[in-house]
């Protein structure tokens, strides 16, 4: 049986697609991505029908993750039906998350910082910084919590 996975943030081109290209790339390393359904959203229309912001595409290129595309697109109430898992990367998509989830749903909400062994648990939005580094830390940090929240899911 698949699991199914969503990172979310607030435009879905920054934070939640590195996430997505960065668990995909983990997949594949392992040969499972036949075992899962990957998947990243916004909540905000800002950005929607758009492709990940370069830098984050720049940064999964300089870490060998290419050939990664994604329309950015908001999430959905079927989302909660479809997703076991929706992972977000700061306390205020956390708690919109949770306003948003209609009663009965089956997905679990984390923040994707829930599962950081280095107990950071909110990835700041790069987005409008000047420097290429805050998406090389965002880039470090989603590397650390996918590969935790990967092992602790598959039991290893």
């Amino acid at each position: 049986m698949k699991k199914w996975v969503l990172f979310v943030c607030f435009g879905n081109i920054c934070r939640s697609t590195m996430a997505e290209a960065i668990f995909i790339h983990l997949l594949q390393k392992r040969q499972i991505e036949q075992k899962w359904k990957v998947d990243s959203a916004g909540h905000g229309n800002w950005h929607l029908g758009k492709a990940p912001e370069e830098r984050t595409l720049q940064v999964l290129s300089q870490n060998n993750i290419r050939g990664y595309t994604h329309t950015a697109r908001l999430i959905t109430n079927d989302d909660f039906a479809t997703f076991d898992y929706i992972l977000c990367m700061d306390d205020y998509n956390l708690r919109n998350l949770k306003y948003m989830k209609p009663t009965g749903s089956k997905s679990l909400i984390y923040r994707l910082g829930d599962f950081d062994p280095k107990g950071e648990k909110i990835i700041f939005d790069p987005y409008f910084s000047d420097s290429i580094e805050a998406y090389k830390e965002v880039y470090r940090q989603c590397c650390r919590c996918c590969q935790a929240f990967l092992s602790q899911v598959q039991g290893n």
